[in-house]
């Protein structure tokens, strides 16, 4: 075996005439961490049985210990509430259709849970504000129409919210419909700004699927046709990068940041993954970095995830086996 060694920018690249030592060491990253970075907590819930619809989203309370997980199916509640621990509290099933993203405002006085929902009926087409209990509090867009509107805001099929602690919103609105755009919303509602059109071009997306935002200022976005994670300046909406590299097998269906943002946490659900990258410090996108992954069955098909700021824990909606599951930090 022949080996080349050769330095550039301070890594050690190996150059390897033998094809098949090619081909394993293209599977090595310097980023890549071998240990299991998660465990499964088989725990939780402690009554699985309350999952009786295609559990499509989950949203974590920390301030509260809750988790809310949102279901879809006849005849079943929309919305199931459980302890951090995995006992089943309560349920509620009020004006929502088909819930697709979920996500819980919190703070030590007050709570919110915001619905995005992508039915055809009367309450599609919508995101909706509700208390922890279940009443509605806020609608936007056009309940039951489909749109492109501006004023009044409309969305066809939006895909999932993302709300920080400001007030100030973040939706991606096109789960397969019309639009494929990326709203910022000031508190009551206006409109920032707005990127995006159907495209593959930068800034463009193909059901742009899911949104997060971290503490330096940078809206992270999954572009989930286009199998990449593109990536913007929240105050301006000025596009910043994006990461393909890590999604050749499948694109991105959900994203977010761990409690210390040195990860985020993406959700392959055609090949039924969920990937640890590393997250870039202040400056530069850089490149995608695989850390660690967890590989689930077959068929499970995670759709989104949500993490715990306080414990670290990642929780997965399952919509291929019909359940939430939560993985514990080893460290």
């Amino acid at each position: 075996l022949e080996i080349h060694w050769m330095l550039r920018d301070g890594a050690v690249n190996y150059l390897l005439t033998h094809t098949s030592v090619l081909r394993a060491i293209a599977f090595y990253s310097p980023w890549r961490i071998e240990q299991q970075l998660y465990k499964l907590d088989v725990g939780w819930p402690k009554h699985p049985e309350y999952f009786t619809g295609q559990t499509f989203c989950v949203a974590i309370d920390p301030f509260h210990d809750l988790v809310y997980v949102a279901q879809r199916g006849a005849n079943v509640p929309k919305v199931l509430v459980f302890s951090d621990e995995g006992y089943f509290l309560h349920a509620w099933n009020s004006t929502l259709e088909m819930p697709h993203g979920i996500f819980a405002v919190s703070t030590p006085t007050n709570t919110s849970i915001w619905i995005t929902d992508v039915g055809t009926g009367e309450y599609g087409h919508t995101v909706k504000q509700y208390s922890p209990s279940g009443k509605l509090i806020q609608v936007l867009g056009t309940q039951g129409k489909a749109g492109a509107g501006l004023n009044p805001l409309q969305f066809d099929q939006p895909a999932e919210i993302f709300v920080e602690q400001t007030g100030e919103i973040y939706i991606v609105d096109g789960d397969g419909g019309m639009n494929n755009r990326l709203f910022k919303l000031s508190t009551d509602f206006k409109e920032i700004w707005l990127r995006g059109e159907n495209g593959s071009g930068v800034g463009q997306f193909k059901i742009p699927h899911s949104v997060t935002v971290d503490s330096v200022g940078r809206v992270w976005v999954a572009d989930r046709g286009n199998k990449r994670i593109q990536v913007f300046d929240k105050v301006t909406g000025e596009w910043l990068g994006s990461w393909s590299s890590c999604f050749v097998e499948d694109g991105p269906s959900s994203v977010r940041l761990t409690a210390n943002e040195e990860y985020l946490i993406v959700a392959q659900l055609n090949i039924n993954r969920v990937t640890v990258l590393a997250a870039p410090p202040i400056g530069s996108i850089g490149d995608c970095h695989v850390v660690n992954t967890i590989q689930l069955a077959d068929e499970v098909k995670p759709h989104l995830v949500d993490v715990n700021v306080k414990t670290g824990a990642i929780y997965v909606a399952e919509i291929g086996a019909q359940q939430v599951q939560k993985y514990v930090p080893l460290t």
